[in-house]
């Protein structure tokens, strides 16, 4: 077999994130899902995330705590969070 089809820095497999989502039934969900997505986004794991809570990025029901993380990033000057919490925001949807 060619060397160009052999992969030499083989990179092995991210371990799969724990996001410690409640029940779907639970009526804290859709909080920790908002919370898990922002997560996703603050360490670029957004597709993975969207999979955990079975939201899409910038899902309309979530808004409402996502506008709360967002004052709460403004408050403690977290950048990173207010930054994806903008974003989600703004996020046609």
């Amino acid at each position: 077999m060619s060397r160009a089809f052999t992969k030499e820095d083989h990179e092995a497999p991210k371990p799969r994130r724990n996001w410690a989502l409640p029940a779907r039934d639970d009526p804290s969900f859709d909080e920790a899902a908002a919370a898990a997505l922002l997560e996703g986004a603050r360490v670029s794991e957004v597709l993975e995330a969207e999979e955990a809570t079975g939201y899409s990025w910038g899902e309309l029901r979530l808004r409402p705590f996502v506008e709360r993380a967002l004052n709460r990033a403004r408050r403690e000057k977290d950048d990173r969070l207010e930054q994806v919490a903008e974003r989600f925001l703004k996020h046609p949807h």
